[in-house]
């Protein structure tokens, strides 16, 4: 496609991968979100998970005071928990911010590490005993019992190992089940997406009907993997159809929240109009998710309903918070790209010239980098245009219908001469019976 306009072919080829107005000098937006309510945000999640998810805050935040309190929180937690390896990890980054009472207590660390090794002793002569009487659900319980100790401790590939092995002692599909939910519990601690999506398909093949929350576990579990492998058509079908059953049943891996931004951020870059309609705008149970963000269903309500300019700045604002997410952080620059092209390719499809000016207003962008992401689209086909550069005008390059008629004609009456020419063949050879026989294997003149 022909870009008639003076934009050079380097500045067609850089997209601009944020969501504001400014040139392209313009710095990024901040890494920090100082009204951010780290208590608010952690109270959310149960079990391990917060932890990493405080962590990661506090590397990423920026703000020491914003810092500090998500190392304290996660210092807490860490003690409360027994979780000597995570603790270790706050105690340093923290360095004596906090005073005395969050230096590292190596004596704590050995208290702790010599109870963590008697408890394992204990399971571990337990487990023996229940192999030496053969008793398959005992064994079962014995392996599940390590895991769930090694998954308290932070032991994760230790914890995945011990769940694994109560796959051979499963006698029933909620055994089945059971055990499917522990792998994809750690294996998301651990990063390993592909166990989570094998282990999501087997629990779904089990042969018993599933219970609603599991089910809505299953499917935000799928919709996490998906998201890390980029899939993120796939992702956000996951989120959609994620039951309002599951609610704060699973919060040691996702909050429900989570399930509406991720939801909606992928869908948005990944689904047509219609699509986005019917499994996103009328889809009563995704609504109640988005009920609890008000800001997410603003701007999914802004898109739909062609108000690009608010919907950027609803993206725009959520954007410091949204790269503190320990799982949507690394896909966000991607996603706000796909979500601002897919605008402006919606924008420019009714009208057959589009004033450069007005459409900078309503993107809330410059005219010269409004210019730049236009070329771009244009050079990798996703918008049949062309730009006037020196009146500023976007030209649409509509399809020569007339053309397009005549040639699906011509293509018509050749594949009905093609398949004519071959039933006359096939009469006359069987009018000649030139045919294979099946029995006899004789071909006769």
């Amino acid at each position: 496609m022909d870009v008639e306009c003076e934009v050079p072919a380097a500045a067609a080829a850089a997209v601009t991968n944020g969501l504001g107005g400014g040139e392209a000098s313009a710095a990024p937006a901040p890494l920090s979100a100082e009204q951010l309510d780290v208590e608010a945000y952690a109270a959310q999640y149960l079990g391990r998970t917060r932890l990493p998810r405080l962590l990661f805050i506090a590397q990423r935040c920026g703000v020491e005071s914003i810092e500090l309190e998500a190392l304290r929180m996660a210092h807490d937690e860490a003690r409360i928990r027994e979780d000597t390896l995570l603790y270790r990890d706050a105690a340093q980054r923290i360095d004596g911010r906090l005073g005395p009472r969050y230096r590292y207590d190596q004596a704590w660390v050995d208290a702790v590490n010599r109870r963590a090794e008697q408890r394992k002793e204990k399971l571990e002569t337990e487990l023996n005993g229940h192999k030496a009487h053969l008793i398959k659900e005992s064994i079962r319980m014995g392996y599940n019992d390590i895991g769930d100790f090694y998954y308290g401790h932070g032991h994760l590939s230790e914890a995945f190992k011990s769940y694994i092995r109560t796959r051979d002692y499963c006698t029933t599909s909620k055994h089945v089940v059971q055990m499917c939910m522990h792998v994809i519990l750690v294996s998301i601690q651990l990063g390993q997406f592909a166990h989570v999506t094998n282990y999501v398909s087997k629990a779904e093949q089990t042969p018993d009907e599933l219970d609603p929350i599991v089910i809505a576990k299953l499917r935000a579990a799928a919709g996490l993997a998906y998201l890390e492998t980029k899939k993120y058509k796939l992702a956000a079908r996951k989120f959609l159809e994620t039951g309002p059953e599951l609610g704060s049943n699973y919060s040691e891996v996702i909050a429900p929240q989570d399930v509406a931004v991720y939801g909606a951020l992928c869908a948005l870059a990944s689904f047509d109009r219609s699509d986005l309609k019917s499994k996103v705008v009328d889809n009563i149970n995704f609504r109640n998710f988005l009920e609890l963000v008000p800001e997410v269903r603003e701007l999914v309500n802004d898109f739909y309903s062609s108000r690009y300019g608010s919907c950027l700045e609803h993206l725009e604002k959520l954007k410091s918070n949204l790269l503190l997410d320990i799982h949507l952080h690394e896909h966000l620059e991607t996603l706000y790209k796909d979500i601002r092209h897919k605008a402006i390719i919606q924008y420019t499809l009714p009208f057959i010239s589009v004033d450069l000016n007005t459409m900078a207003d309503a993107f809330k962008t410059s005219v010269s980098m409004l210019e730049k992401e236009l070329a771009a689209l244009i050079t990798e086909n996703k918008i049949n245009a062309r730009i006037d550069s020196h009146n500023k005008i976007l030209y649409a390059r509509h399809a020569d219908q007339r053309n397009a008629t005549f040639q699906r004609a011509l293509q018509t009456g050749s594949e009905f001469e093609r398949d004519v020419k071959a039933m006359l063949l096939r009469a006359n050879l069987m009018k000649h019976d030139f045919n294979q026989r099946s029995l006899s294997g004789q071909r006769k003149m």
